[in-house]
């Protein structure tokens, strides 16, 4: 685990930030400044053994990235758990990711909905196969939690030679459907990369979230 910015039992808030297949909990946690000024803030990053948080693509059928898939979850839990135990509910806690950590993080809030601080998916999705029910076991997520109202910033290039738009578009009509306040950005053309644009919008989500 690595951390910056606020001691959790300090900290206005917590941001749970993951990071892309071959990248490092470091190198996700230096978005920290880009996102935010406020010092008030903890910054956790797990690190996933290997670098990656499942094997296949998060298009691949649930199974064929078992039981890595279930452990990456069952680790945002544990972060998401420790902040709890520090006094800082889910109200108070942002979770999101680039990549491979997006999707990580748009099937966490989905499949353990609550009224969150906010979602941040740089170029990601809920996972499973194009055209399938999305969720553990099929499951229609549309109508199994309620979000509450929170704040969902999801982002994404068109084309990206990983996460189709469709797929980043579904997502955000899901997670609409169970209740969250979602801001969706498309950008033509854009590479694999987080954009300025995305970053001025996280920044306005984090603000709004964690009010001076």
């Amino acid at each position: 685990m690595y951390r910056a910015g606020a001691e959790l039992k300090e900290a206005a808030g917590v941001v749970v930030v993951l990071h892309g297949r071959g990248g490092s909990a470091r190198e996700i946690l230096s978005l920290a400044d880009a996102l935010s000024d406020d010092r008030r803030l903890a910054w956790l990053a797990p690190q996933a053994e290997g670098s990656t948080w499942y094997p296949l693509s998060f298009l691949a059928p649930r199974e064929e990235n078992e039981p890595k898939l279930s452990l990456a979850l069952a680790t945002v839990q544990s972060v998401v758990e420790m902040a709890e135990a520090a006094g800082i509910g889910r109200e108070r806690t942002v979770i999101g990711g680039f990549s491979q950590g997006a999707c990580l993080s748009t099937e966490y809030v989905a499949t353990h909905p609550a009224r969150y601080a906010g979602l941040l998916a740089f170029t990601g999705g809920l996972i499973g196969p194009l055209g399938s029910k999305l969720g553990p076991l099929g499951s229609d997520l549309g109508k199994s939690g309620d979000l509450a109202g929170t704040p969902a910033f999801l982002g994404g290039g068109d084309p990206d030679p990983h996460v189709p738009w469709s797929r980043v578009q579904e997502s955000a009509d899901i997670l609409t459907a169970m209740g969250a306040r979602v801001t969706l950005r498309r950008y033509p053309g854009r590479p694999h990369t987080v954009s300025p644009d995305e970053l001025v919008s996280a920044r306005a989500l984090l603000a709004e979230a964690f009010p001076v």
